[in-house]
């Protein structure tokens, strides 16, 4: 393990022997919300209500480091103490051996989707609740019940799932014949020519939705936005996944591209 005492942050480099440590853990868990998941690494911004398990975890930090290399635990504390409004950056030592997760998708209806792991994994968990906080109606440290009533809810859901690693873990989704079908069972019938049919101003707004832009954004926003997704949900990146979920990333391209088309014509 090592340490080191940056301007703008806390840098720790380890090993998963560290990372999986009961109190490593349970500091991870409390800030679950506040993690920004990097390649091989988590960043933990400072929560202020969360102080007291901050200083709590350095403290035990200091100790294991300390213990590790023989030095004054109490004189580093202090040191790390004084970092007390910087982020945290945890990441791993070396490369290890991936990892797979499995974790399956089930769509009970339209609007409520179960995540569920094969085993509990407190990272792969982690990273899905900082994805989908405002949308998690519960969950354990091997399941998530998310509501996905929402167009918005949806799209979050989608680009959560197109993270496919995790530090070391490779997360492979599984989910059945049914799940895109129930998921996007409102589009069963949609076609991007039944938003001609509708009134303008609804129109407007299920354009704008396509892009997860708010009605009325500016040229700029739209094309960032357009830009951005046309990347996420271009089929060619997902060429080796199930029939469905390659049919459902070629319709979404093909509404990006003509929802872009149509608001740079009516803006």
């Amino acid at each position: 393990m090592e340490i080191v005492l940056r301007n703008n942050l806390i840098l720790i480099t380890t090993g998963f022997d560290t990372l999986n440590t009961r109190w490593m853990k349970e500091f991870l868990n409390h800030h679950a919300r506040g993690m920004l998941f990097l390649p091989k690494a988590v960043l933990v911004f400072r929560n202020e209500t969360l102080t007291q398990i901050r200083e709590e975890f350095l403290t035990q930090l200091s100790q294991h480091h300390a213990a590790k290399h023989q030095f004054n635990h109490q004189f580093f504390l202090r040191s790390m103490l004084k970092y007390g409004t910087q982020p945290i950056k945890i990441e791993l030592e070396k490369l290890e051996e991936p990892q797979t997760v499995k974790v399956n998708l089930y769509a009970y209806d339209k609007d409520t989707v179960l995540i569920s792991l094969d085993a509990p994994n407190s990272w792969v968990i982690n990273y899905l609740r900082s994805q989908l906080e405002v949308y998690v109606e519960r969950g354990t440290d091997s399941s998530l019940v998310v509501d996905v009533s929402d167009y918005k809810a949806k799209a979050r859901l989608e680009r959560a799932l197109n993270k496919r690693h995790i530090l070391h873990y490779q997360i492979q989704y599984t989910y059945d014949n049914h799940f895109m079908s129930k998921l996007y069972s409102d589009f069963a019938s949609f076609s991007f020519g039944d938003l001609c049919k509708a009134e303008d101003e609804d129109k407007n707004i299920r354009l704008y939705t396509v892009l997860e832009c708010p009605v009325g954004a500016s040229q700029d926003a739209l094309k960032k936005s357009y830009k951005k997704l046309v990347k996420v949900y271009h089929p060619d990146k997902i060429v080796h996944e199930h029939p469905n979920m390659i049919s459902h990333y070629t319709q979404k391209f093909q509404l990006l591209q003509e929802a872009y088309s149509a608001l740079r014509i009516v803006s």
